[in-house]
């Protein structure tokens, strides 16, 4: 007898690299940006039936209502399947455990976004291909196509451009957040480009080989501007660097700041002296990257 209910995994990403390009005439940026998805992973619960699509959450800070992109999601396809000629689409409950951190620039939104897509349709027996899905993710956000595949990838223009990206090793992060989240938008809005020098560093560390070096590449142009607001974003780079990151960084336009280790357990251990000298609200995670 089937499920009643579908279960999904919705993973979090990070960016290795992240070089802003310059402002587009329609006021987004030009981005270009190396994305992991890590093993760090919300939980959703689908429960198909009914007229009508609900969601709730366990985390107080996540809305369970229409802003919420998981729904965004269902009522999105849905409207594509009954324009495909779909009748009697039913309606879905969905329950989602919120384990990443909101506004944390780890992708949570966009990922439970595209789980939403990936796990409706093939309860609905596959109707849309890939190219269909990610089409319907790009009208929910810039990360969500990223997630349709959820693997690593050099993503240009918008985020929206997809190229996968073979040259990472298995490395572990340890994730840092540190108590609070950000807004994408203001942290874009507040970024001076005079200060990025990103299409110069871009004509000569275009991973040309196609291996990724944490020496090398890792970079976040948004972190600077961050970092002038929020000095615990240095504090805890080099906290990471002392328990012996190989490198660290913030992903996205934060809060949350990563660093890279070679093997579980040095990043196990590194987040074990991290976790005695916890701030109000910070979380702490290991996570090995997907590659």
């Amino acid at each position: 007898m089937a499920s009643p209910f579908i279960e999904l995994l919705a993973p979090a990403k990070i960016n290795l690299c992240l070089h802003v390009l310059g402002r587009r005439p329609d006021g987004y940026h030009e981005l270009y940006s190396l994305m992991c998805p890590v093993a760090l992973y919300d939980r959703l619960r689908l429960t198909p039936g009914g007229d009508v699509d609900r969601i709730a959450c366990d985390a107080s800070l996540v809305p369970a209502d229409d802003t919420n992109l998981a729904l965004k999601a269902a009522r999105l396809f849905k409207a594509a399947l009954s324009a495909e000629g779909h009748r009697c689409v039913e309606g879905v409950h969905i329950h989602l455990e919120k384990i990443i951190p909101a506004g944390a620039g780890l992708g949570g939104g966009s990922s439970d976004a595209a789980a939403v897509l990936k796990g409706l349709n093939a309860h609905h027996g596959h109707p849309f291909d890939r190219e269909r899905l990610c089409s319907l993710a790009l009208r929910l956000g810039a990360d969500v196509p990223f997630f349709i595949d959820a693997r690593p990838a050099i993503a240009r223009g918008i985020g929206e451009q997809l190229t996968p990206f073979e040259g990472l090793p298995p490395l572990w992060a340890v994730l840092v957040y540190p108590g609070f989240g950000l807004s994408t938008a203001q942290v874009f809005k507040g970024l001076n480009l005079g200060l990025t020098k990103s299409k110069k560093k871009l004509r000569y560390l275009p991973f040309k080989n196609g291996n990724f070096s944490a020496t090398h590449h890792l970079h976040n142009d948004l972190e600077a501007g961050v970092g002038d607001h929020f000095p615990v974003i240095e504090k805890v780079k080099r906290a990471l660097l002392e328990q012996g990151a190989i490198g660290s960084i913030m992903t996205g336009s934060g809060s949350v700041i990563y660093g890279l280790f070679a093997d579980e357990l040095g990043a196990t251990r590194a987040k074990a002296v991290m976790d005695l000298g916890l701030m109000p609200g910070q979380r702490n995670f290991v996570a090995r990257l997907l590659v």
